[in-house]
Parts: C-alpha cells; sequence; structure tokens
C-alpha cells in the first residue's frame, strides 16, 4: 500500500467503474478464485487525478482503454464506506479503514470481445456476465451496498435519461429504508450547493 493514497481520516481513494452495454446491462467481474462479484474498482495513487486512475483499473482489470468507451458521468464527491474491523489491516501503516470512491459511468462502445483480464500481475477477475441494473446491490459484499446504491442512482440517469430502472421487488424492506435514507441525504447535500 506504499503508493496508495490514504487521507487523514484513513480512507483509501478508489475509483469504481459502472460499464453499461447498449442494452442498459451492466458489467460485473468474477473475482478470482472467489464467488463474489463487484464492479471494477480500484486504488488512486498518490498524485494521480481519478479519471486518470480509472482509465488505468480500466485497462488493468477489464482490458478496455479510453478509445473502447464513452464516459457518461461521474458523482460529484466522494462516496465512503468502512471496513468491517475483521478487515482493518491494524499494522498497517498509514492505517486504512475504509475507502473514498469517486464512480464513473461509462458505455462500451467496442465489442465485448475485447474484455480481457490478464493484463497485470494480478488479475482481479476471471470472468464477467452482464446483469439487470440494480443486480449488482446484491451481488457485491454486504458492506459495499450502501455505496453501489448511491453511485447507481446518483449515475443512473447518465445512461438512462428518461428515468432509472424501478428498483426491483426482491429487495429486502430494510434495504428500501437504508437506500431511501441515504438518498434524501445526497439530494439535501446536493440541494444546499445548488
Amino acid at each position: 500500500m506504499s503508493n496508495d493514497w490514504i487521507d487523514a481520516e484513513g480512507f483509501r481513494a478508489n475509483v469504481g467503474i459502472i460499464l453499461t452495454n447498449d442494452d442498459g446491462r451492466l458489467l460485473l467481474g468474477g473475482r478470482v478464485g472467489a464467488k463474489g462479484w463487484q464492479f471494477p474498482q480500484g486504488g488512486v495513487l498518490q498524485g494521480e487525478e481519478p479519471e486518470a486512475a480509472m482509465y488505468r483499473e480500466l485497462e488493468e482489470e477489464v482490458g478496455l482503454t479510453e478509445s473502447d468507451v464513452n464516459l457518461l458521468g461521474v458523482t460529484r464527491d466522494w462516496l465512503r464506506y468502512r471496513l468491517p474491523d475483521k478487515y482493518v489491516r491494524k499494522h498497517s501503516k498509514p492505517l486504512c479503514i475504509g475507502q473514498k470512491q469517486r464512480w464513473f459511468m461509462l458505455r462500451l462502445t467496442s465489442s465485448p470481445e475485447r474484455l480481457r483480464f490478464d493484463l497485470c500481475d494480478s488479475p482481479e477477475f476471471d470472468r464477467a456476465r452482464w446483469v439487470q441494473y440494480w443486480r449488482p446491490v446484491n451481488e457485491v459484499i454486504y458492506f459495499k451496498r450502501r455505496v453501489y446504491a448511491q453511485a447507481l442512482h446518483e449515475l443512473g440517469t447518465t445512461a438512462y435519461p428518461d428515468e432509472l430502472p424501478p428498483r426491483p421487488r426482491w429487495w429486502p424492506k430494510r434495504w428500501h429504508v437504508v437506500f431511501d435514507k441515504d438518498i434524501r441525504r445526497f439530494e439535501a447535500a446536493a440541494a444546499e450547493e445548488a
């Protein structure tokens, strides 16, 4: 973690990538040697701009370059999540307690056959699939769900300008309560800035 950008509060700067295709489906990567699925993401290096980090991670994790995608939008601020205590590396310096992420919505403009997972020394993914819009919230590890829902809500109109797809009926009621609270907080902050 020596070149990672970790702020004074202990949050590691990171970028998240939501890649959509012409059918409005989103790319999820299957983690190497595990059952887990997630969006491509990765750390921002010290001195690196988030957009540059996003294109670097896009190529490292799924083999795509800037010429393979259109940038549709980016979250206006960092979205944060804390790591559960069991995932915090307590002896690392500086201590990282979670991630602050800038999320990017991209549209794939080239062929899906361009996807590759072998362009870095330690591949993150060994498979991928295209899923319905809200499905990633269910597929990602539990402590990232709120950030996924926030990013999808904020960036959704860049891919669906008329209206966001409705949330699935299979979402538990507690998710609706928590995510609606987050959305109200986001919209209040946006109104204050306007």
